[in-house]
């Protein structure tokens, strides 16, 4: 069952910006695809680092996979600019992999929402760093 937030719309203000940020950190750390396919529009346009999605299954289905090779994932996002329907983010995050080596992903985001506040296009650059455990700045 869908949780009932508060739907936010474009034009953002700040206040809304952000609060659009926070519910999608919070969202994507729950590392539940179908939950997470909810915010974006039945027929949203993604590009992932090299991967080009369209629509929330293919979504889901790149978010299942995605959370199959990264394990123990934890998301920190942060508001950069916005305007209009429009959200830029940048984000870092940190995993492991099968074989137990940590990674630091650091990124940006260009969010563009429709009238209804689904995101309809996401583009997404994303680098990763490999890091020894100690190193992690980011725990549940």
């Amino acid at each position: 069952m869908r949780e009932e937030l508060p739907v936010l719309k474009p034009p953002f203000t700040e206040e809304t910006a952000r609060a659009k940020v926070q519910a999608a950190e919070d969202a994507w750390n729950t590392r539940d695809p179908e939950r997470i396919a909810l915010a974006y529009s039945e027929d949203s346009a993604w590009r992932n680092r090299d991967r080009f999605l369209t629509g929330r299954a293919e979504i889901r289905a790149f978010l299942a996979e995605k959370w199959e090779r990264e394990l123990d994932y934890r998301l920190r996002k942060e508001l950069w600019a916005y305007t209009g329907n429009r959200i830029s983010v940048r984000f870092e995050y940190e995993w492991h992999d099968a074989g137990g080596q940590w990674w630091r992903s650091h990124g940006n985001e260009q969010w563009e929402f429709d009238d209804d506040g689904l995101m309809r296009r996401r583009e997404a650059s994303i680098n990763d760093v490999p890091i020894e455990e100690s190193e992690r700045r980011l725990r549940a």
